[in-house]
């Protein structure tokens, strides 16, 4: 019989997109909390990255600017986590960003509209996976997890462009497993109503209301979210091509 090895443990270097706040900020202070040297991407917000790396325990992490819907952005930096690094072990795709347009209110949802949040919620995902591809083939154990949306699975969510995209990304995902392996697992991780500013207006009021309709009848976190993020980086080593749902019991 072969000999059963166990996880190696947390991974040296990680990336976290949209990891200046909600569930990328809370999936950096976990990882760097063991060990991990955290490379927190943001959009536009460098002051909260730069107050993050500075709460953060352990030390060698970065802030860097990534914008994920600039295709040259995000090749400029992978070029700079290989110099600085040489690798990655992870990353973690959690950027992203949506607008609330009602279901049935077709003509509110844009040509541009669309295509805005399709390119961030779904090209931008892929295109920091094809940039990081060499680093992470250079990483032990590495793993890729997508933050993606229950909205994914329901067709209900902020608006549909926001559905469709985090159904491809779920696509996206299982296509990548396949191709990436052996040398990097694949994941997506599907949360719903997280408390978090990421749904604009929405309220906590909101969240409880909607909590107590649920099986488990509790808000979610992003601490929440970023525990089965970590999980899926270093507990699910035989895992790969899956969606973990995070919803309190939404899906059912």
């Amino acid at each position: 019989m072969a000999q059963q090895t166990e996880p190696t443990g947390y991974p040296d270097v990680a990336l976290v997109t949209g990891g200046s706040s909600g569930i990328g900020r809370a999936t950096a202070l976990r990882l760097a909390a063991r060990g991990t040297r955290v490379v927190v991407g943001y959009h536009s917000s460098k002051d909260d990255a730069d107050a993050l790396i500075a709460q953060m325990a352990g030390s060698g992490h970065m802030a860097l600017r990534i914008a994920i819907d600039d295709t040259r952005c995000v090749c400029d930096a992978a070029e700079a986590i290989g110099r600085r690094y040489g690798k990655l072990d992870a990353l973690v795709n959690s950027g992203g960003s949506s607008q609330t347009i009602p279901l049935n209110e077709l003509d509110k949802l844009t040509d541009e509209i669309f295509d805005r949040i399709v390119i961030v919620n779904l090209r931008g995902p892929f295109a920091v996976i094809r940039a990081m591809r060499p680093l992470l083939e250079k990483g032990e154990n590495a793993a890729i997890v997508n933050v993606s949306s229950l909205s994914a699975q329901k067709g209900v969510g902020s608006n549909l462009a926001y559905c469709a995209a985090k159904g491809g990304l779920d696509t996206l995902t299982i296509g990548l497993a396949r191709v990436l392996a052996p040398r990097i697992r694949v994941i997506s991780v599907s949360p719903a109503g997280v408390d978090t500013k990421f749904v604009a207006g929405r309220t906590r009021e909101q969240l409880e209301a909607m909590a107590g309709a649920m099986p488990l009848r509790k808000v979610t976190s992003p601490d929440d979210v970023a525990r089965a993020i970590v999980a899926g980086i270093v507990d699910l080593t035989s895992s790969t091509g899956i969606v973990i749902n995070v919803d309190e019991g939404r899906h059912l």
